[in-house]
């Protein structure tokens, strides 16, 4: 009784600091023609609630594809007609077609912002706080909420959710995949993730992890025995759940591959963030190594989009190619989920056509390692919401994220002591450093050197902060403070991807396992 009590608090904390965030602004609040996402959300309820289903993907008089066409999954098209239905009953005006473009009033934002609040209830909230329950290491009932509050109250998924607005189903989803595994029902796993990836695309950073792991898992109960009898389950699972997902699209050939073009659409380019932008100037300022390396080379004007396309798979492919071996070749959850993060991180940095908000799909990732490593996920979560740092000035979340970064701190040193958690066997890099032998005496002083940098990190960030808040810009450079802030980010997103393969490739065979048979 007294963990549910513990959790239930929990609970309202998060739904508390979640509500106050949502009272704030969000995306293109007023600002025309193609105002922000809380608008494209909105136009998708219009289009889907007005449109047959033909039409949702095609450019039509009734549906212009440049006013924030549809580009997400079937599952997203679907989630917006159910919104779409209910919003009709509230407001047939909210909805209509063509005259509500742009919709604005305090009625319907209650709507909206109340239809994220039931998402993470149904989705979200109930997979966080079901795998921190799992969590052998957090048997102990303070443990589990503990762990729950820091993942609930990690600011990066709250201020995007609640504060910029989207929906946080994809990422509920793939977490009730990780926690179906988790309890080796691994059927309903790859159910619960083929929704995620036919929710939005953008999980696809997720899916070589869940691959390699189920493949491995088929190779070491045997694939001429029970091993084959899994793939096969696996393989008509997948296919059933694509197949139900896509049956409205799958009559015609060209309705799925304008769905796929709308989804994949590689003529954009490297920087799908600059879609809206003019060509010699992008507000969005990624923290991934193109847009990092942009600032030295333009890119863009030196290789064609053909490839860069190539030469962004080609990185991704090598950087997330060590991870997804050691993965299949030896599978425990344990590097299952260090996999999620290293792949997640390898295709943010170096895939084709990243968005800033895609760093939630590693944040998730680390949130499930905390109680493993809770200073370095902490220092991980504290980065990735610093790198939102533009987009969330553009939507005038300034004070949430000013209220939610350090409370988010303090919790976690509260919760976990995380500054005292920095030896190499903390940061579970005993392995590395033993096979270090002649570095030994430096790692005497690793404990040390870690805190010094994470401090130094905390005061670059916050320097960062306050002059991206308060200073103007030199009138040379006015895009200084975000190309800092992406460039700062990104070098330590290179840091912790070099972090994460060192513990996936280090980590000892046995060590945290589930035994496989």
């Amino acid at each position: 009784m007294e963990k549910w009590s513990l959790m239930t608090l929990t609970v309202l904390l998060a739904l508390t600091v979640r509500w106050a965030v949502s009272l704030g602004s969000y995306s293109g609040a007023g600002k025309p023609p193609m105002y922000g996402d809380y608008e494209a959300q909105r136009h998708w309820q219009e289009i889907t609630y007005n449109l047959p289903i033909r039409q949702w993907y095609f450019n039509t008089s009734d549906n212009n594809l440049l006013y924030w066409g549809l580009d997400y999954p079937p599952l997203t098209a679907y989630h917006s007609f159910v919104c779409a239905y209910i919003a009709k009953l509230i407001n047939p005006d909210w909805v209509a077609l063509h005259t509500s473009r742009g919709y604005e009033s305090q009625p319907h934002k209650l709507f909206m912002r109340t239809t994220v609040f039931v998402a993470d209830l149904l989705v979200y909230i109930p997979a966080v706080i079901l795998y921190c329950f799992s969590l052998k290491e957090t048997s102990a009932k303070k443990k589990a909420s503990t762990c729950a509050l820091c993942i609930l109250l990690y600011p990066g998924l709250i201020l995007i959710d609640h504060g910029h607005f989207q929906y946080p189903l994809s990422l509920g989803l793939a977490l009730w995949a990780v926690l179906c595994l988790s309890h080796d029902w691994d059927l309903l796993g790859s159910v619960a993730f083929c929704l995620a990836l036919n929710y939005k695309q953008m999980e696809l950073y997720h899916s070589l992890p869940f691959f390699c792991y189920l493949l491995g898992k088929c190779f070491k109960k045997g694939l001429k025995g029970k091993g084959l009898v899994l793939l096969a389950k696996l393989a008509g699972t997948v296919l059933l759940s694509f197949a139900a997902c896509w049956l409205p699209f799958g009559t015609d050939v060209e309705q799925i591959m304008q769905v796929l073009r709308r989804l994949f659409p590689i003529d954009r380019g490297l920087f799908e963030a600059c879609m809206f932008s003019s060509p010699t100037h992008c507000p969005d300022k990624v923290a991934n190594i193109w847009c990092s390396l942009s600032v030295l080379i333009k890119i863009k004007n030196v290789i064609s989009p053909r490839t860069q396309l190539k030469l962004s798979f080609a990185v991704t492919f090598l950087s997330l190619l060590p991870a997804c071996i050691k993965l299949t070749v030896q599978p425990s959850l344990r590097g299952f989920k260090f996999a999620l993060v290293s792949c997640a991180l390898s295709f943010f940095l170096f895939s084709f056509q990243v968005h800033e908000k895609s760093i939630l799909l590693v944040s998730i990732p680390v949130c499930l390692v905390i109680n493993e490593i809770p200073f370095m996920a902490t220092w991980f979560l504290l980065v990735s919401t610093f790198s939102l740092l533009p987009l969330l000035l553009k939507d005038g979340l300034l004070l949430p994220y000013a209220a939610t970064a350090p409370a988010f701190l303090a919790v976690c040193l509260a919760s976990f002591s995380i500054l005292d958690k920095t030896s190499a066997e903390d940061l579970q890099l005993k392995a590395f450093s033993l096979s270090l032998k002649g570095y030994t005496s430096w790692f005497k002083s690793f404990p040390r050197i870690v805190r010094s940098l994470f401090l130094l990190s905390l005061s670059l960030m916050g320097i960062l902060s306050v002059l991206s808040a308060a200073a103007p810009p030199p009138q040379r450079l006015p895009d200084l403070f975000p190309v800092a802030v992406a460039v700062v980010s990104c070098l330590h997103f290179l840091l912790f991807l070099l972090y994460f393969n060192v513990l996936i490739l280090w980590d000892s065979k046995n060590k945290g396992q589930k035994k496989i048979s």
